[in-house]
């Protein structure tokens, strides 16, 4: 779950500097797309810069990286100390700053890094860059991905004598579409030769005629996955596209003197000034395309696919709750839940204290609280029963990390519900995903209260499923509610289900991955979600905590309703999007089976 940012100036440096009073207004802008996207990327950012019409033996390409959650400001403070450095003479003279600042340019390509699979470090911090002689061959990408067949990738590459350096899917997307630019670059030059005797202004033409939307298709036909993809080229073409099934987000803004792109709507609301009629989302298998020039078309890479699957947890918990469609979509989420609450307290909201666990359900408690009022015509007690103390998401740390972490995230207000087994306590979560803060921390502590019964509320169904296109959840025994099913099945003597379901899948390892199927959907089908659930609330309940504990979760046809644009929901539901993830839940099963930690 990463961000990207992208900025495209239409105008010279020279225009922004007399208008708005310094060269740097793209960069400006560039900061903002960041920061406001820092929910998407706490392990590091990077930020390239591609100058225009440099001069032989100039520098026009320039890159930072830098690791850790402060990342885009160290990135930021280093171009302003060089800045600061120069005389006012130099920063005044557009041509002088862009021979001698790294990142006086017009265009520019940020990231946001959440290394939620594959591994960690500063050479997997984008973007990434591929460097040539040639310009027209020099390549800079960023995105937000995951690719689910890096091995099928890797062997088609070497087949064709390549030479990978890293199985990273970042790595194998440079190498594949840097592949296909040198032949697409190639491709041109044999056209042109035969008109052109001048090889700079063969170079030229290339540059003018050099068909982007080609090469990116060519590269992305052998891509199954997930993913919103930026790139730049070193002469000045840019690039923005995405996945045809809409999986990743993507979003751009276009005025006669700048181009935006970035993950995420509101970032470019807040950056621009502008209305969020005025953001466009790019369409699933769409690429827009800048020329350096300054022209702006849009190609399809890929026919959009009949049955979109944009990442409903992206509206649920990863993107910014300020955007006007999810704000109105997680209080929808929540509305929906006040039937089931009130039973789960016997609609005696008198003697019930309503509470949220993490900012990111905030939202979705707007929505439950007006959806109890609407039902039971009486408003509700509310207060802010638990703090989290420590400012870091547990989700993506290592294992080891997040079991010490968990018990020291949240504190709980003293003497916001009545002592002495008075009152309900419920309180929201956006999701419960492995329970681990649950059973380490949050039912201990709320039991501190001393509540009547503790109902914690999720606003997303149950997780029963591995993603694999873009947040961390790989392992299938992670998953507080497949080790519920895995134990009812034992518990009511059905351990042949899951002997079964490894059968089938064990069968299937050798199969192409477009005829494999996802049986392991079979682990949950004997159960209803309630029963589920009761299973999962026994298993997370700490032994000291001494009162009930109910769990109650969102369903599927609450999501779908709350969310009808984003019907990507195979976490849920094991309906994965592309092959790859039938494929990999495949493999994560027997895994799971054979005891392997993989």
């Amino acid at each position: 779950m990463c961000g990207i940012a992208m900025v495209r100036l239409l105008k010279p440096l020279d225009y922004y500097q007399e208008k708005y009073g310094t060269w740097q207004y793209g960069l400006q802008k560039m900061y903002l797309l960041m920061e406001k996207q820092h929910n998407r990327g706490q392990e590091g950012a990077g930020l390239s810069t591609v100058k225009l019409d440099m001069p032989a033996g100039e520098e026009y390409i320039w890159r930072d990286r830098v690791e850790g959650k402060n990342a885009i400001q160290q990135i930021f403070a280093s171009i302003n100390k060089k800045t600061s450095e120069v005389s006012e003479e130099v920063y005044t003279n557009t041509d002088l700053s862009k021979e001698q600042l790294p990142f006086a340019g017009e265009l520019y390509l940020g990231h946001l890094r959440y290394s939620t699979t594959g591994r960690s470090g500063l050479s997997y911090v984008h973007p990434f860059l591929r460097r040539h002689n040639w310009k027209n061959r020099t390549m800079v990408l960023a995105g937000n991905f995951n690719l689910t067949n890096v091995d099928e990738l890797f062997e088609h590459l070497t087949l064709k004598g390549q030479h990978p350096r890293d199985k990273g899917d970042t790595f194998l997307m440079l190498e594949s579409l840097g592949f296909q630019l040198d032949q697409e670059v190639q491709r041109e030059y044999d056209i042109i030769k035969q008109r052109y005797s001048n090889d700079l202004a063969i170079t030229q033409k290339i540059e003018e005629n050099l068909d982007i939307a080609s090469f990116i298709r060519k590269s992305e036909k052998m891509w199954d996955g997930g993913y919103a993809i930026c790139g730049m080229l070193g002469h000045g073409d840019s690039f923005i596209f995405r996945d045809s099934k809409g999986i990743r987000p993507a979003f751009y803004y276009i005025s006669d003197e700048i181009v935006v792109a970035a993950s995420e709507r509101p970032v470019i609301q807040t950056a621009m000034n502008v209305k969020e009629e005025e953001i466009i989302e790019l369409q699933p298998g769409e690429a827009m395309i800048i020329k350096k020039n300054g022209t702006i078309r849009f190609e399809t890479i890929r026919p959009a696919a009949k049955e979109l699957k944009k990442c409903s947890f992206e509206r649920i918990y990863f993107s910014r709750g300020s955007d006007i469609d999810i704000y109105r979509e997680r209080k929808k989420l929540g509305e929906s839940l006040a039937k089931p609450i009130l039973k789960a307290i016997g609609n005696d909201v008198d003697n019930t204290v309503f509470s949220f666990i993490p900012n990111t359900a905030e939202v979705a408690f707007y929505g439950m609280k007006d959806g109890i009022k609407a039902l039971n015509n009486q408003a509700i007690r509310v207060e802010k029963v638990l703090i989290k103390d420590i400012k870091l998401r547990t989700f993506i740390s290592t294992n080891s990390e997040r079991d010490d972490l968990a018990t020291h995230v949240y504190d709980v207000t003293y003497g916001s519900i009545r002592r002495g087994k008075l009152d309900n306590l419920v309180a929201i979560d956006d999701s419960i995903v492995r329970g681990t803060t649950l059973k380490q921390s949050i039912l201990k502590i709320l039991n501190r209260l001393e509540p009547k019964k503790i109902v914690i509320v999720s606003s997303s169904p149950q997780v029963r499923f591995p993603d694999y296109y873009g947040i961390d959840m790989p392992r299938m025994n992670e998953f507080c509610a497949f080790r519920a099913a895995i134990a009812l099945l034992k518990e009511s003597g059905r351990q042949s289900v899951i002997d079964e379901v490894y059968r089938k899948s064990k069968e299937q390892v050798n199969l192409p991955k477009e005829q494999i199927v996802n049986y392991v959907t079979e682990i949950y089908k004997p159960f209803t979600q309630d029963e589920v659930s009761v299973m999962i609330a026994k298993m997370l309940t700490p032994k000291d905590v001494d009162c009930p504990v109910e769990l109650v979760y969102q369903t599927i046809e609450g999501l779908h309703e709350a969310c009808p644009n984003h019907a990507g929901d195979w976490y849920f539901t094991g309906d994965y999007p592309t092959p790859g993830g039938n494929q990999l839940v495949n493999q994560a099963f027997i895994n799971y089976y054979e005891g392997r930690d993989k």
